[in-house]
């Protein structure tokens, strides 16, 4: 059978067989689960057919317990019914997961298996999700590459319908489920003549209908429910010979071989891995590599892992194997074995085999990298007499010694004639995107095989990626990282001068291309020795391009990308000029469409002028014995700190966290890291940044009030503090207000942190600063150091407004948050008024990615190392966290407060007693309290009682603590609203701060419950058609919590007013801030967002008010009558705009309906006045 070749991704396989099945799918989102459900949702809008006739129906659900809830249903009234999920969202559906099985219900649950969260969060590939399903009654079938999954994933659906058992269809998370492969595709008819509707009638005639009505899900007692529990056991027994039958119709059609456990190898091999998943196409490059040199080896991939079929397992190991290594991707802490170790074992045993020396590792946790050399460690081990009983492969466990020792040097094992090209982009900059476009393209058009895989580190847009490319004649099975490339291209010179190991990854001959500014001399500076020697000494092809200066020309800012993969096209030759320009400009109308033909004009420009616009260099002789100076660095801190830095950070930001070995980590066992580290980073990644001009400014602040990493800073300087300073330093007199006549100003600027988002630029109402080339500002970096390392705070220049929260330390900054990010002014505001003692819990999305990443922290401590503390738990269980860190810390303050009232009755100290009773008077203040503390502390030292020693013991309790909630609107309006509507009801002094962005930023960019009428996002392709949740509102009716609604860049002095007024107010409250995102795709980029938040204000798409239950006039509506405008707003985002090119028609109507709703809601504000005020 003949089928069509197509190049995608594990995602798309998985969900081209799903919808061919499936008559619905209730979804959720999560990484890297969520574009299977995308796919799904956009071809559903689009009227494809499934092999029923009909388009699947798509239900997005609030949580994934939700989504598994609303599958039971669906399936209980006999529909088809699938859903996608990975990690902690398949966790959250395991209860409904027991029902569905024990019901017999046919579900197929597609999961990209991803880490389970534990010391912190992964969103990477491993099993532990899986594996802890493995007792809920679903079937397990496994997958080890995107052909795989095209093939094998009808056997789960063919096989729930037939053998009345629920599937969970798993295939690893990114290394499968976003790896782009070269495929063959089914064609839905030859599925559908696979399908058994003899069966799918049964299954529709036994649902639940009150045709003929039933009842399911009673309650037993101990009489009867162990009997009645064992009354499936036939079906479990029958399945793997179900499977079996679907597995060989599938190799009728495609001539294929597969079994529920496939040896590879050969015929007489000693030595056998069982292992399943992606490892295996490894496994199978080594195993060819060692038997064509005369070693014995083989390969059992484990395809059924439940019901788990022992006899099939046994007869797929050669007669000849002495040993046997099982290989785990998860971990167990405390079992003696990982779960297929100890099947494995327990199938031996069960059939009396007991010669086999049978050992077992893990491996590949969190998406550790297993390249070739992991599995010739293995290999080498069971040559051992003694090999080890249990190991790990790919790290350096340098603690408990488990870990095999692996040859860097292992031999090349991808097939012959395999190009391999490696590119180092930034996050946002597009290379990700366009090498997606590059590889589907040389697969679709040319025939060969190819292979695409993204390497990201934990940053949001600005972090770093590694596109990893591989195209050859043979069919590629590699799925690892590419260590040596023919072609490396290093998009971004902060990576060149912060070195990088970029040119090593280079084969000799290679090319390396270096996206830059700069001259030959510039180069030769940036470039160091090592990396000099490296391309003199191998004849490495050096290049050089300066896509920034173009992009800017076009009017793309800072996106390079279309430039860089025009210039690949030309220099790799894969394909003929002509050709790859038109297909270039075919998958760029394809990508940009959405955003407007004026963007698919520009990306077409770049792709011309891209294809000619790279320099060859010619390499000096001298660089083969090219020196560096010597540079010693002396990092400056807290021990602790600086300790942390030096051995995790520093290794982890060049992309060489790999290298770390276990004892890296031995002081940080329970994920507890130190705060400041980001500043340590100094990333340098901006193109441009902005400059100063001390003459125009009047010294308002407004650019540092909006800035999302806090790298802009106004500072007030002592005469002896301005003298001391850098003499590059711009220092002015304070123009007006306080400090006038008292202290110098300067505006710092942090050109190594600085993002280039310039949103301080458009925020500038006198155009003092401007967007300049950063190597340019560099001196400046000297002064931005000086002041935040010497030059003292001044109180008396501090206050609540905009001009004077701006002189207060920002105590979140640096952070890896995407440049004009609205999230982290909001966040750094917060800290700047009350850092210093602040609790955060955070849920995890985009504030918990940008806000903690490990060893990494952009919260920092003042000058007194005090400053918040951070903790993320979970997606769902944010608000009940955040309020059981108040009930800790306020039960031990309480009991303080009962030893205080001791010591106050029985001291006869007046000092003490005077202090303790400040200390009870002020105890809800957070602001007077402080003050009061510092006295009681002393007061409470000077005495040498008991009570007052053990009130010391616990000091750090004393004082006011601030409790904030952080998080994104998927976990306010969805996932956590539950917990939400618990927290504020509960009365609990407690602030909540829900960054909206109206979509799931962290995920892709879904719908949520805060999404508006007509917005395009994921799971909403033709356009959301329910209004936004009023989350306001619904807070708002328990009438003791403070709501506001506010939009920093829309008013400012409203966002500090609800920031403070919330604090102070002793209850719970919630602020709900506009935050726009590049999810938006807002014209101008990010530089414009304060600028739309503020459009949104005017035209009446957002509202701002604040409802106070403490004030005498409780509600106050902050927004004037809307300006009109609303359609241009909506129209000036992405996110609506590309339905009236998809859906136009629908697009009239939807947005005729956002603008009425926006309309009567703030007709309904008005009459709250009235409501609120009688």
């Amino acid at each position: 059978m003949v089928r069509k070749m197509k190049s995608m991704d594990g995602n798309n396989a998985a969900a081209h067989v799903s919808y061919a099945f499936s008559e619905v799918a209730c979804i959720y989102p999560i990484t890297p689960s969520s574009p299977m459900a995308d796919f799904v949702d956009q071809w559903s809008a689009n009227g494809l057919k499934n092999i029923f006739g009909t388009q699947v129906k798509v239900v997005e659900m609030q949580s994934e317990a939700g989504a598994a809830g609303a599958v039971h249903g669906s399936l209980g009234a006999g529909a088809l019914t699938s859903t996608y999920t990975a990690s902690q969202g398949l966790l959250l559906m395991i209860p409904n997961m027991y029902k569905i099985a024990a019901e017999q219900l046919p579900a197929v649950f597609h999961v990209s298996a991803r880490t389970v969260a534990t010391q912190a969060l992964n969103i990477f590939g491993d099993h532990s999700d899986v594996m802890a399903c493995r007792q809920t009654g679903f079937a397990m079938l496994c997958e080890g590459n995107v052909q795989e999954v095209m093939d094998l994933s009808p056997v789960a659906h063919l096989s729930a319908i037939t053998g009345k058992v629920p599937f969970i269809n798993f295939f690893d998370g990114f290394r499968t489920s976003h790896e782009i492969q070269k495929i063959a595709v089914w064609d839905y008819a030859d599925l559908k003549d696979m399908c058994d509707m003899d069966a799918v009638k049964a299954f529709r005639e036994h649902a639940l209908n009150p045709e003929h009505p039933h009842m399911r899900g009673s309650h037993e007692n101990g009489d009867i429910f162990f009997q009645h529990r064992e009354a499936c056991n036939k079906y479990y027994d029958a399945l793997p010979e179900v499977v079996e039958s679907y597995m060989a119709k599938v190799n009728a059609k495609l001539g294929t071989d597969y079994q529920l456990f496939n040896y590879y190898g050969a015929p007489d091999a000693d030595r056998v891995i069982i292992a399943m998943g992606s490892i295996c196409d490894v496994a199978e490059e080594v195993i060819d590599y060692l038997n064509a040199h005369g070693e014995k080896v083989g390969l059992i991939k484990v395809r059924l892992y439940r019901p788990f079929k022992a006899d099939r397992l046994i007869k797929a190991i050669p007669a000849t194997c002495k040993k046997i290594a099982v290989l785990d991707r998860t971990k167990e802490p405390g079992a003696i074995g990982e779960p297929l170790y100890l099947d494995v074992i327990t199938a031996l045993s069960e059939n009396g085999i007991t010669d086999l020396k049978v050992i077992g590792g893990r491996y590949g946790l969190g998406s550790k990298d297993t390249p070739p050399a992991s599995v010739f460690a293995v290999y080498n081990e069971l040559k051992k007499d003694n090999p080890k009983r249990q190991f790990t492969l790919g790290i350096n466990d340098d603690v408990t010694h488990l870990s095999l020792e692996e040859d860097k040097n292992a031999p090349n094992t991808a097939a012959e004639g395999t190009i391999e090209c490696k590119f180092w982009g930034l996050g946002g900059d597009g290379t990700v995107g366009a090498n997606k476009n590059s590889i589907k393209i040389i697969g679709d058009y040319t025939n060969k095989y190819v292979q695409a895989y993204f390497q990201y580190d934990s940053k949001k847009t600005g972090g770093v990626t590694i596109s990893h490319l591989r195209f050859g004649d043979k069919p590629i099975r590699s799925p690892y990282y590419i260590s040596k490339a023919d072609f490396v291209a290093c998009h971004n010179p902060s990576y060149v001068t912060k070195g990088f190991k970029m040119v090593q990854d280079v084969k000799p001959n290679g090319i390396f291309m270096i996206n830059c500014q700069w001259t030959l001399e510039e180069l030769e500076h940036h470039l160091n020795a090592e990396a000099k020697r490296y391309i003199a000494k191998n004849n490495i092809q050096l290049y050089t391009i300066d896509a920034i200066d173009l992009a800017q020309k076009i009017g793309m800012g800072k996106r390079t990308n279309t430039i860089l993969q025009s210039a690949f096209f030309t220099l790799a030759k894969v394909m003929p000029q002509e050709e790859a320009i038109q297909h270039m400009k075919e998958k760029a109308t394809q990508s940009y469409l959405k955003k407007g033909q004026d963007i698919v004009d520009m990306n077409h420009k770049a792709i011309d002028l891209g294809a000619s616009a790279f320099v060859k260099i010619d390499v000096p002789a001298s660089w083969k014995d090219a020196v560096d100076e010597k540079k010693e660095e002396k990092l400056e801190g807290r021990e602790e700190l600086v300790k942390m830095v030096s051995t995790i950070l520093n290794p982890v930001d060049k992309m060489d966290g790999d290298s770390l070995p276990v004892s890296a980590f031995v002081d940080h066992v329970d994920g507890q890291f130190e705060l400041g580290a980001a500043a340590y980073e100094k990333r340098g990644v901006a193109v441009s940044v902005p400059v100063w001009d001390s003459a125009k400014c009047i010294q308002c602040n407004q650019c540092s009030y909006v800035c999302p990493h806090a790298t802009i800073r106004p500072f007030a300087l002592t005469e002896e503090e301005a003298k001391n300073a850098p003499a590059n330093a711009k220092i002015v007199d304070v123009k007006a207000g306080k400090g006038k006549g008292v202290y110098k100003f300067t505006l710092a600027i942090s050109p190594l942190d600085c993002m280039g988002c310039s949103v301080c630029v458009s925020a500038c109402p006198t155009g003092a600063l401007q967007m300049t080339a950063m190597e340019s500002e560099l001196k400046e970096q000297d002064v931005f150091n000086y002041c935040v390392s010497k030059v003292s705070e001044k109180k008396d220049m501090q206050d609540n407004t905009v001009k004077g929260s701006q002189f207060k330390q920002p105590l979140l900054e640096f952070s890896g948050s995407c440049a004009g990010c609205a999230e982290t002014s909001y966040a750094r505001l917060v800290t700047q008024l009350f850092g210093d003692r602040m609790y955060i819990s955070n849920a995890t999305g985009c504030s918990s990615i940008w806000g903690g990443p490990a060893a990494t922290s952009p919260y920092t401590t003042n000058k007194e190392g005090k400053g918040p503390a951070w903790c993320n738990s979970l997606f769902e269980d944010n608000a009940e966290h955040g309020l059981g860190l108040y009930i800790g810390q306020d039960k031990i303050r309480q009991d303080l407060a009962e030893l205080t009232k001791e010591i106050i009755s029985e001291s006869d100290n007046e000092d003490i007693k005077v202090a303790a009773q400040t200390w009870l008077d002020s105890m809800d203040d957070g602001v007077k309290n402080q003050e009061a503390t510092e006295n009681y502390v002393k007061a409470l030292e000077s005495c040498n009682c008991d009570k007052a020693k053990a009130i010391l013991e616990k000091k750090d309790y004393l004082s006011k603590k601030s409790i904030w909630i952080f998080g994104g609107d998927g976990w306010a309006y969805d996932i956590g609203y539950g917990g939400l509507d618990h927290v504020i009801a509960s009365k609990k002094n407690v602030n909540i701060f829900v960054f909206d962005t109206e979509v799931y930023s962290n995920t892709g960019g879904q719908a949520s419950k805060a999404s508006n009428i007509g917005q395009v996002a994921q799971f909403a392709a033709a356009g959301k058609e329910i209004k936004k949740k009023s989350l306001s509102e619904i807070a708002m009716q328990y009438g003791y919590v403070y709501v506001a609604q506010v939009a920093m860049g829309a008013n400012p002095n409203q966002t500090i007013k609800a920031i403070t007024e919330a604090e102070a107010y002793n209850g719970p409250s919630l602020i709900i801030g506009y935050a726009p995102c590049e999810m938006h795709s807002i014209k101008g980029g990010m530089a414009n967002c304060q600028k739309e938040m503020k459009k949104a204000v005017d035209c009446g798409y957002w509202n701002l008010f604040r409802y106070n239950p403490a004030a005498e006039k409780k509600f106050t509506l902050d927004s004037k009558a809307p300006a009109g405008g609303y359609q241009e707003f909506l129209m000036n985002e992405a996110r609506y705009s590309r339905l009236t090119r998809e859906f136009p028609e629908r697009a009239t109507w939807l947005f005729k309906a956002n603008e009425d709703e926006a309309k009567a809601r703030y007709e309904h504000l008005q009459d709250l006045i009235n409501l609120y005020d009688k």
